[in-house]
């Protein structure tokens, strides 16, 4: 595989990222992590995949998970999470990345929601691996819509439909709504606990209770998605540190790679052909 960041310390470490053309809101991703820890980050649509080889611990939701060879990853979009190596060797693994609204047009269902983020299913995870690396291989668009709608009704029968939101959900959701919209310049503690009518530290304590990272993290996790998207667009990395508000193309490329495995310029060196 090509695609090994230069921040990677082992050389069995490498990550490569694709989109393809004519199959928008898509994201084909697969590596070999022996060493490298990811920090927290996010990906807006939902991350599909399987282990090939070794294990991987990860937290995600408040809680650890462990998936081996044979397990089957399914997240929901927007959800922030680790990954590390659970074996000596580390893990070996291939993943889809779909937008929700991709997604819902290629099923014809409007709300998809996976409740478990590893299953032990080797028959539907194999079957995933294969599906995923058909997609990285076919170069004929028709072939490529066929074997995704493949994937998808695979994928159909574990998925359901979300929890209905309390409260606490609504009122914290609005402020992750605030960090997408203000994702490009600074943002205090004290604005955020405006909107959810607490005072600062109890807000920083009830959000961390509630998405299991701190408001800065989740805040991260977002402009460097909103990086992704602009360096697929084209834009060169140092213009997307400013748009994104963070210091210096230097400070993106160390968010950038602890969070995808992988530098900015790489990334859109891979995405872009």
């Amino acid at each position: 595989m090509q695609g090994v960041p230069d921040e990677f310390n082992d050389i069995r470490d490498r990550a490569s990222f694709r989109h393809l053309p004519g199959l928008p809101g898509v994201e084909l991703y697969r590596a070999h992590i022996a060493r490298y820890a990811f920090e927290p980050h996010t990906h807006e649509g939902f991350g599909i995949g399987a282990i090939e080889q070794g294990a991987e611990r990860f937290r995600y939701r408040g809680a650890w998970h462990v998936a081996g060879a044979g397990s089957l990853v399914t997240m929901n979009p927007d959800e922030l999470h680790t990954g590390q190596a659970e074996s000596q060797d580390g893990w070996r693994y291939q993943m889809i990345y779909l937008d929700p609204h991709t997604l819902s047009e290629i099923s014809g269902e409007p709300v998809w929601w996976f409740h478990d983020a590893v299953r032990q299913d080797p028959a539907r995870a194999s079957a995933t691996l294969a599906l995923i690396q058909a997609i990285w291989q076919h170069d004929d668009p028709l072939a490529r819509q066929g074997i995704l709608l493949q994937l998808v009704e695979l994928l159909r029968p574990i998925a359901s439909a979300p929890p209905a939101p309390r409260e606490a959900t609504r009122r914290f959701s609005r402020v992750r709504e605030y960090l997408h919209d203000n994702y490009m310049r600074p943002v205090t503690l004290d604005e955020l606990a405006a909107i959810a009518a607490l005072s600062p530290w109890h807000f920083q304590r009830q959000f961390k209770a509630h998405f299991h990272v701190t408001p800065h993290q989740m805040l991260m996790a977002i402009r460097l998605w909103r990086a992704k998207q602009l360096l697929t667009n084209g834009m060169a990395p140092a213009a997307v540190a400013a748009a994104t508000g963070l210091s210096d193309q230097a400070h993106l490329t160390r968010a950038f790679s602890w969070r995808y495995g992988i530098t900015p310029a790489r990334y859109q060196k891979q995405v872009r052909g």
